[in-house]
């Protein structure tokens, strides 16, 4: 019985302990869960502490982090994963290409307790290329490693099913200027219009409903068209994809499979709203996960603040799943302290949202109370970020111990507290 059907049938301990976890009423979890807008990514192969995304739960937020071909060391990816833990990351992908792809997984696994995500058509295109093109994978390929992915314990996989021939040929109509930027996306694209054939994960469905009932891992419905550029952003094969995405995430909810959906991507700020809208419009209030969105093209080297913007935007408007941005986006693949920047950066984008909406205003009220006492230890408690925030501190030097080296002497909050004893 998977974790959906079990929500249907009642309450279970995965349900009770979100629900503790966010605050909220566990049979309102519960109904989330069974009708697949909350999901909560569990392989029992890895069980991982419980998770729950969607609907009245507060925004999440995941890192991405993963090997190249040009820096393939596993060491500097599990610091990364050290550091998404150590500032409170919700969930891990590894989006590894290079190096031993099934051992930097497995170790990620292993030392993660929160859920872990991976995009398996990554490393089946990979292995096709290498044995001579990319288009030569076959259906039994693209299965395999999905199962290979799973058995290791992988709690949730992007999977691009909603990339068809007719999604295709709407891309190809389209007046786009970056095409397909996410690398499955063009993977798939590139095997249907050489193959002349239907994407097998459209095709066999169902085989992959039965891989995500035996196994227990979350589909995360890829937006494998999803824009590129802002210029590109809500146009006809986004929307096209889209739509095709909605029919699959009521085929996982008959098989009892659960199923978020993928949003875009580069997004102006005056479209976020209406991007989220019609992701939940169309696919039936399943959890949203996006990618930022990032609301400008011109941020190398801000991206993590370009997406922050607009992932405090999307949330607001009712995305459920941050993926956090780093200041490396297309630009190079991450350092630690990039992971850092981007994780930060995406949490206080959630937080945000969060307040926005309702929820987690007491982090804020103990910071403020501590602020007017002038409780330097209890505001760096409260930071989210502790150490750069004694670190900002420290580096001013004021005869006022209390204060800052920004008012010295004239601190409005100590001045006024005096004259209000009075």
């Amino acid at each position: 019985m998977t974790i959906m059907e079990q929500a249907r049938r009642g309450t279970s301990l995965l349900v009770q302990e979100v629900a503790q976890k966010e605050g909220v009423d566990p049979e309102q979890v519960r109904r989330g869960v069974a009708s697949g807008t909350i999901v909560i990514p569990c392989n029992p192969i890895h069980d991982p502490e419980p998770c729950g995304i969607g609907a009245g739960l507060s925004v999440k937020v995941n890192v991405n982090i993963g090997t190249s071909r040009d820096m393939p060391h596993i060491e500097k990816e599990m610091k990364k994963v050290e550091v998404a833990l150590r500032y409170d990351a919700d969930a891990i992908m590894d989006l590894s290409t290079g190096g031993d792809i099934d051992a930097i997984r497995r170790a990620v696994i292993a030392a993660s307790p929160v859920p872990v995500g991976t995009v398996p058509i990554y490393q089946t295109g990979l292995t096709a290329a290498r044995k001579g093109a990319l288009v030569d994978m076959d259906e039994d390929d693209m299965f395999n490693g999905i199962e290979v992915h799973a058995k290791d314990g992988v709690d949730f996989m992007t999977v691009h099913c909603g990339i068809t021939q007719e999604s295709v040929a709407w891309l190809k109509r389209a007046e786009r200027l970056m095409d397909v930027v996410s690398r499955g996306g063009s993977f798939l694209t590139a095997w249907i219009l050489h193959n002349d054939k239907e994407n097998p994960l459209y095709k066999n469905f169902d085989y992959l409903l039965e891989m995500a009932r035996e196994y227990e891992f979350t589909l995360s419905l890829g937006d494998g068209f999803r824009p590129g550029c802002t210029h590109d952003a809500t146009d006809a094969a986004q929307v096209a994809e889209l739509v095709t995405l909605g029919h699959l995430v009521t085929r996982c909810r008959e098989a009892g499979v659960q199923a978020m959906v993928e949003g875009p991507g580069h997004v102006p700020m005056d479209q976020v709203e209406t991007n989220v809208r019609l992701a939940k419009r169309l696919c039936h209030d399943a959890p949203f996960y996006v990618l930022g969105p990032l609301v400008t093209d011109i941020g190398p080297g801000y991206d993590h603040i370009v997406g922050a913007i607009g992932g405090a935007m999307a949330a607001y408007h009712g995305a459920d799943f941050l993926c956090y941005l780093t200041p490396a986006e297309h630009l190079s693949l991450p350092t630690v302290d990039d992971v850092k920047e981007g994780l930060i950066a995406s949490k206080l984008a959630a937080h945000a949202a969060d307040r926005a909406r309702g929820r987690g205003d007491e982090r804020d009220r103990l910071m403020s109370t501590a602020r007017k006492d002038l409780d330097w230890e209890r505001m760096f408690e409260l930071a989210v970020d502790p150490d750069k925030a004694r670190e900002f501190r420290a580096r001013g030097i004021t005869a006022e111990e209390e204060g800052c080296s920004m008012c010295g002497d004239v601190c409005a909050i100590k001045i006024l507290k005096e004259h209000l004893k009075r």
